[in-house]
Order: C-alpha cells, then structure tokens, then sequence
C-alpha cells in the first residue's frame, strides 16, 4: 500500500558537502597551475555544472526503475572497456602513459569507461543480490559465482588497460554489499583467508623481483619488461616498483622513479604546511615544480591543499569527507527496501575507499596507485561518475517512503 511521498523534499546535508569539496578543488586546481597558467579549474568548474545536471536529473528519478535496466547498463557499459583495449581501431582510442584507457570525443576531451563502470557494477550488484534467495549453502554459492562473473569481467578488462587504481576500488564495494545482505560469517572467514593469501602472494613476487633484478644487474627504471615477462602473477615492473618504493624504497633511486620521487615531494608539501598553512598560491613545492604539475592537480591534490592551508585546511577537507560519507550511512538505514540500502552502502563504500587510499598515498601509508579525491581531483569523467552515484543516494532518500 503507497504512502504519500516524500519525494518533494530533499536531503541537502550531501549537497552542502559536496558543494564545499567542489569549491575546495576548484580553488587548489587553479593554485597547483598557477605558475603555467593552466586552464583545467575552468574546465573542472564545468564538469562540476554538468555533473549538477545529472545529480539532480539522477535524484529525481525513482531509484527503483534502476532495477528494471541493471543488466542493460551493466551490458553498454563494458562495450567501451572493450573498445578501449582496441589502440588505433578506426582512432577509437588514446594511450597515454603506456595505458589506453580513454576514448577521444573530441572537443569534448576524452571519457574514461572505467568511471561508468563503476556505476554498472555497483547496479548488477544489488539486482542480483535482490533476485536471488541466499537461504541455502546452494543458492548462496549460485549467487555468488554470478556475482564473481559480474564483478570478475569489468575487473579483468579493467586490469588489462591497464588501470589498477580503478579495478581495486570495486571489491570493497562488492564486499560492503554482501555484508548488508547477511551472508554466513563464512563466506567472510573464506574472503579473508583469499585476501590473505592475495597479499602473500604478491609480497612472494615483489621478493622475487628484487632477487631477479639485483641478480641479473637490471635496472628498475630502465629496465622494465624483464621480469614481468616471466612470472604468472599478472603485474607490470611498473607497478612493482610502485611497491617497492612504499615497501623497500631504499632498493630504488628517490630521484630516479617517478613514484618515489612523487612521494618524497608530497610527504614535503604536507610537513611543510604546519597548522595554518603557507597561505593560497603561496605553496613552494607545487608553484615551483618540485611536485609534478601532471599530478599536482589531480593524484596529489592533497599535498597543495595541505601545504597551503595546513593542518586545519586538511582536517576540513576532512571534515566535509565524513559529512558526506556519514550521511550515506544515515541514509542507507532510513532506506526500506534492500535495494535502496545496498545502492546507499556501495555508494558510501567505494568513496571512503577513493578517499582513504589517496589521501594515505600522500602522506606515504599505502603505495601510490593514483586514486582521485572525490571532487576534488581534476578529471570529467571522475567528477560525473561522482555525481551520478552521490544522485542514487539521493534518489533512495527522497523516493524512501514512497512504499511499505
């Protein structure tokens, strides 16, 4: 039986958050460019309009019909990824960096599939956990190898680009997910035990590398390919660099690989802004180079915002962080209905993921992997994914009550 709605009123706690965030990459987008002259906070102020449009077009949608069209988006959504794997196939594609993981659309710029993924996965996700029973061990493992094929396929085309910041984020969400739908404990004793022997493994491999490279006289920077060709774990020498500059830095150079040296200059940006900061535009390490301008105003963001407004700077980029990500908690236990809830959780998952790990990468506790700050960071595709997900939480807030 229908109840009134209440899908005339709003929830306007995640707005205010996300509005202050904006305003915050705005401003140290514009500061960490400043000395080149750089255009990308103009260009960042309309990915943000943009992606007000389709928060509010997604907000106003009942979150519901969403279900109907899971398996069709989630179907849309791996044919670019699929694409992207394709580099110079009619000039579908880019590659920068040694990765194709964008698609030219002209004037527009480029867009990235793996953004959109995230979208679909989190939506194949909560329609299978709403259509499947999960009383029996039978129908758990049924639902689980679905699950698996559905995360598993955009995680491997993802990986292949390849892009692991933006494949690593999708297993926690999965995970929150699946917690909210009760499975037995487990399954979670079986996940841990799996992920435990992940690291393991990895740590195996990350030995053997160093044992591979020092004993054949390889360099780590120069040269790349070596190992990789040879070992069955399905990691780039880059990439294993990037574990060993947070694991074992004193095996590479600090001034000869980029990662290293990203994170020697941003542990500097953030000890330098003491309490108060040097001031807006005033940050030496980002006006004068030292931190790299690629990445200035996208991966480390933070470092600028923490060098130039200091602790208290950081702690209200914080503070707006756990306005948005508490509210999304708030809002996935007033929701009714599972499918409400589990859209509200992954949601809220997959940011505190984005936030954790690049702001931990900064500040040198994880291994830099290159996550963006949830709008925050440069990039169009980040910030409307970002905006559409922040849109489904909404939606289940305002459309809530429409149903007993």
């Amino acid at each position: 039986m229908f109840r009134p709605t209440t899908r005339e009123r709003w929830d306007w706690v995640t707005p205010v958050g996300i509005l202050g965030l904006a305003l915050f990459g705005i401003a140290f987008i514009y500061s960490a460019q400043l000395e080149r002259h750089g255009d990308d906070w103009i260009k960042q102020v309309v990915f943000l309009g943009l992606g007000a449009i389709i928060y509010t077009a997604v907000a106003l949608i009942d979150y519901r019909f969403w279900l109907s069209v899971a398996h069709w988006i989630y179907l849309v959504c791996l044919i670019p990824l699929v694409i992207v794997l394709l580099p110079g196939v009619g000039g579908a594609t880019t590659e920068k960096w040694g990765a194709s993981r964008w698609i030219p659309l002209g004037p527009l710029g480029t867009f990235q599939p793996s953004e959109t993924a995230k979208v679909a996965v989190l939506l194949i996700i909560a329609s299978i956990l709403i259509r499947s029973e999960i009383g029996t061990v039978k129908q758990s493992v049924g639902a689980l190898g679905k699950l698996a094929l559905a995360v598993g396929v955009p995680m491997l085309l993802i990986l292949l680009q390849p892009d692991l910041k933006s494949a690593i984020v999708l297993p926690p969400m999965a995970f929150s997910m699946l917690y909210v739908s009760r499975l037995s404990a487990r399954f979670f004793g079986v996940a841990l035990g799996a992920f435990i022997l992940l690291v393991a493994v990895v740590t195996w491999d990350s030995y053997s590398y160093v044992q591979f490279m020092d004993r054949h006289g390889y360099s780590y920077l120069t040269d790349r390919g070596k190992y990789e060709a040879q070992s069955f774990v399905p990691l780039h020498d880059y990439q294993r660099n990037r574990i060993l500059a947070f694991a074992a830095p004193e095996k590479i150079d600090p001034k000869g690989t980029e990662n290293t040296y990203n994170l020697t200059q941003s542990l500097i940006s953030v000890g330098s802004g003491g309490l108060m900061g040097k001031g807006w535009t005033k940050g030496t390490q980002a006006q004068l180079g030292y931190l790299p301008r690629s990445v200035a105003h996208n991966d480390f963001i933070f470092s600028v915002i923490a060098e130039e407004k200091g602790f208290l700077g950081s702690l209200t980029v914080l503070g707006l962080f756990g306005l948005v990500l508490f509210n999304g908690i708030r809002i996935a236990g007033l929701a009714r209905d599972r499918f409400g809830t589990l859209l509200a959780i992954g949601v809220t998952v997959l940011f505190t993921v984005h936030v954790f790990v690049n702001i931990a990468m900064t500040i040198g506790l994880v291994p830099i992997t290159g996550i963006p700050l949830p709008f925050i960071s440069y990039g169009g595709s980040f910030v409307l994914s970002c905006c559409m997900l922040q849109g489904l939480v909404q939606s289940v807030y305002r459309f809530r009550k429409d149903f007993t």
